[in-house]
């Protein structure tokens, strides 16, 4: 292997593409200066079709794990009663945030590997009708499940009149998104995943119906007031400095998004998705999840007999590929795969013949080339 060439396929942070990392070296700026109110004022209209929303885009530095927390902290008091539902790690993180802030709250939790089942939902919503807001992963990184949150929206609407909140953390530019068409109130992601930036911004998109909510929360809230935010970007600018680099890299992110066609994005997610799941049933190897829960971003693999971590480390020290490990007491029971941002069909077919190689150096017995074969039909075909 080559020392400076690294192949990351981890479900986060994800490779940033070469012009981006060409635009955040340009020289710093003052931020409030008017060059950062015009970089501002052209970033606001693009991001809106990545989120599917009319409503602006706030960008507040810091990690995805801020915007659950901002997400909780301006829409919920304590004492409110809230249903997170769990389906892995992140969904998990969403209830631990709701028990720091005192909140009353409910879960729901559904076995890892599985998606939500709105019948669940609006069962228990029927039971708890002082419910205030329900909260839900779009993509639980941690499983590689795509949970349904449009369906999950429609009962939450039909039973409540709680507000949806969503951790779209590494899914929003990877799965498809209709954030006002699907009724989420408060959609939450971060930009290292599909975003194809390094980690430093999260952004945060509100309804109209939870802005109201958030108007009336007079819990106090410094740094993570969203009002802040939003009344700041009416005037193209930001509370508090932003990640001006990240800013920059973030233009031309949008920029590679409108030439490629959000369209074609998505399906170029989905290409990688299938792909990757053919060569793991065609080498006999088991998916956590099934087709239908399958996420377009991350793909997890629950091998039976032979041990993960000893392929992770055969990909590490002889190829330098990383693929992502387990969490939690799925620790050295699974490995992940992330094709997302900035991955093409051609990085998911080198990523499959070196797992392939790294196979029988484990002694898992395979026909190399069987898995990559598999695959290139899913592309050929156009799937």
């Amino acid at each position: 292997m080559l020392a400076d060439q690294p192949f990351l396929r981890i479900p986060g942070p994800t490779p940033v593409p070469p012009s981006v990392q060409r635009a955040m070296n340009q020289p710093m700026i003052g931020h409030r200066d008017q060059e950062t109110k015009d970089l501002l004022h052209r970033i606001k209209p693009k991001l809106k079709p990545v989120f599917g929303t009319d409503q602006d885009i706030l960008m507040i530095a810091g990690s995805g794990t801020g915007g659950l927390e901002t997400a909780v902290v301006n829409a919920v008091r304590p004492g409110d009663e809230v249903l997170v539902i769990v389906t892995g790690a992140f969904g998990d993180r969403f209830a631990q945030i709701c028990t720091e802030y005192d909140i009353t709250m409910h879960r729901i939790d559904v076995e890892w590997g599985e998606a939500a089942e709105p019948e669940t939902v609006e069962t228990y919503l029927k039971q708890h009708p002082e419910i205030k807001a329900v909260f839900a992963t779009f993509c639980e990184t941690s499983t590689g499940v795509l949970n349904p949150v449009y369906e999950l929206s429609q009962v939450i609407k039909q039973q409540s009149d709680a507000l949806f909140i969503v951790d779209g953390v590494s899914a929003i530019a990877g799965a498809e998104m209709k954030m006002d068409d699907w009724g989420i109130d408060i959609l939450v992601t971060g930009s290292q995943k599909a975003m194809m930036l390094p980690p430093g911004l999260t952004f945060a998109t509100v309804s109209e119906r939870a802005w109201d909510v958030i108007e009336n929360n007079k819990r106090p809230s410094f740094y993570f007031d969203l009002t802040k935010y939003r009344d700041q970007l009416e005037n193209d600018s930001t509370p508090f400095t932003p990640a001006i680099s990240l800013l920059f890299g973030l233009e031309q992110v949008l920029s590679l998004i409108e030439t490629e066609g959000l369209g074609a994005v998505y399906n170029r997610h989905l290409t990688m998705m299938n792909m990757t799941r053919a060569a793991f049933k065609e080498l006999g190897i088991p998916l956590l999840t099934s087709d239908k829960a399958a996420s377009p971003t991350v793909t997890a693999i629950a091998p039976t007999d032979f041990d993960p971590e000893a392929l992770r480390k055969v990909l590490k020290n002889e190829f330098n590929l990383t693929v992502a490990g387990g969490q939690k007491h799925l620790k050295g029971q699974i490995f992940r795969i992330g094709h997302m941002g900035y991955c093409s069909p051609a990085d998911m077919l080198q990523t499959i013949g070196i797992i392939e190689v790294a196979l029988n150096k484990i002694g898992k017995p395979i026909e190399l080339g069987s898995g990559t074969r598999a695959a290139q039909e899913i592309l050929l075909g156009g799937s």
